[in-house]
């Protein structure tokens, strides 16, 4: 009950001066005040506006309102003169007669009255609809802190796992450099020792000619001390070793005789490259593991996907696809043309092609061009295209290769052994395409867990 009358209470209080109204009067705005006090407010603040919703009056000199000032005077008078049994009873009634259900207020002219009871009763209804939609409304905001926990925990593993695969990448490439930094030293040392060879080959002759030679001269000399009779005797003996010796043909330096510098250092770092591409592996298409489903599995290089029957812990950020088994490329196309393989092997059920952009990630999706997919169906042996139409192959297709012409709105399949046509798509793109897979759960074992592949054209 006292709850009741402090409501009373409230309701028959002036804004202005917190007091039980004295000769109330009511604006447009339905907000009530003393007479007096709304118009000392008026000349205080110089204008005519509402002092609780700031709403200009339209009139200066509002008349007061009987029926509140009578409610008003009787409920001040019964504060004042203490309260009989017979008189809470009265008030009761008083107080449960003139509640209004539109403006929430004691009593106004033109609006229904209900009792308290029912007032509060319906208010209570429309209130716990209002809690209702806060409580979804935070649940909405608590789904969505769960998934941006998921997706910080989970970004920890992918910084944990990319920086592994980085820094093996880079350990392969750098024992690559290694392994020809070493082959290319080795050939230079090579080439220095088989020229030291040649030149020591090249020193000993020149040695054993200075040699020959020196004893020749030796020769000579000593013949031409010899007296006259000894001298004729021995000269043309001397004479012919003499000219022989005089004969043999000047020594040459040999060519080539220094390393071939320009031969190890010319173009080397390109030379290196040419022979690093040999090694690498392109892919025209990487495949986006943020967009994989969760029972979708990609390889370290993001060129190859399989199916598995374990679910991955996942975050549902917004590029997830969580209903079908699918997963896009890395990279979209909204103009000229673009081709690649996929090797399927003997899977019995999967989808490949494109798809757009806003395509459905999160619910039902058929692979048709109505829902934004131009792909290549295949199931248990018989293949379709996005219209569902049979198409018809020479044989069981175990690499397919998908062509884009975005410009001229084409999306064309073929197989690539002998680039025999399958069937092409035409329609009108107006937005962004991507790579799509679709692999569907195998039935057999032994094909349930066959790999898609992305190969090099």
């Amino acid at each position: 009950m006292a709850e009741r009358l402090g409501l009373v209470e409230n309701f028959l209080s002036c804004y202005v001066c917190s007091e039980t109204f004295r000769d109330p009067v009511s604006l447009s705005c339905n907000h009530n005040f003393c007479s007096s006090c709304l118009q000392k407010f008026w000349e205080q603040t110089k204008n005519k506006n509402c002092p609780i919703c700031k709403r200009k009056s339209s009139n200066d000199r509002p008349d007061v309102n009987f029926t509140l000032k009578e409610f008003a005077d009787s409920f001040a008078g019964r504060q004042k003169s203490g309260s009989s049994e017979t008189e809470k009873r009265e008030k009761k009634l008083t107080v449960q007669r003139v509640v209004c259900t539109v403006c929430d207020f004691p009593h106004q002219q033109s609006h229904k009255v209900v009792p308290v009871e029912e007032a509060v009763s319906d208010l209570k209804k429309h209130l716990k609809s209002d809690l209702k939609s806060l409580q979804d409304k935070r649940n909405k905001y608590k789904q969505v802190e769960k998934t941006y926990n998921e997706v910080i925990q989970y970004s920890k593993k992918q910084l944990l796992s990319t920086e592994r695969q980085i820094r093996a990448e880079f350990n392969k490439l750098h024992q690559f450099l290694k392994e020809e930094e070493e082959s290319r030293l080795a050939a230079l040392r090579e080439e220095e020792e088989q020229k030291g060879r040649t030149i020591s080959r090249e020193m000993k002759m020149i040695e054993e000619q200075i040699s020959s030679l020196s004893d020749s001269i030796s020769a000579v000399e000593k013949e031409l001390e010899k007296d006259s009779v000894p001298f004729l005797s021995s000269y043309k003996d001397t004479q012919s070793r003499a000219r022989a010796q005089s004969s043999v043909s000047d020594p040459q330096l040999v060519s080539g005789a220094l390393i071939d510098v320009a031969k190890h250092l010319g173009n080397l770092s390109f030379r290196v490259w040419e022979k690093m591409k040999e090694k690498v592996h392109f892919s025209p298409v990487i495949l986006d593991p943020n967009t994989a489903h969760p029972h979708l599995y990609l390889s370290d290089d993001l060129t190859s996907v399989i199916r598995r029957d374990t679910r991955q812990q996942l975050p549902d950020n917004p590029e997830r696809n969580t209903y079908s088994t699918s997963v896009f490329g890395s990279e979209g196309f909204s103009s000229g043309k673009h081709s690649w393989e996929v090797e399927v092997g003997d899977h019995p059920a999967w989808n490949l092609g494109l798809i757009k952009e806003s395509a459905e990630r999160k619910g039902t999706r058929f692979p048709s061009p109505k829902y934004g997919l131009w792909c290549l169906v295949h199931r248990s042996g018989e293949y379709t295209n996005g219209d569902g139409q049979t198409v018809t192959v020479k044989k069981s297709l175990e690499r397919t290769r998908v062509q884009l012409d975005y410009d001229r709105g084409e999306v064309s399949f073929y197989d690539p052994e002998d680039m025999t046509h399958i069937y092409t798509h035409r329609d009108t793109f107006t937005e962004k395409l991507f790579p799509f897979f679709y692999i569907e759960k195998a039935g057999d074992a032994r094909t349930s867990d066959i790999k898609i592949c992305q190969t090099e054209i």
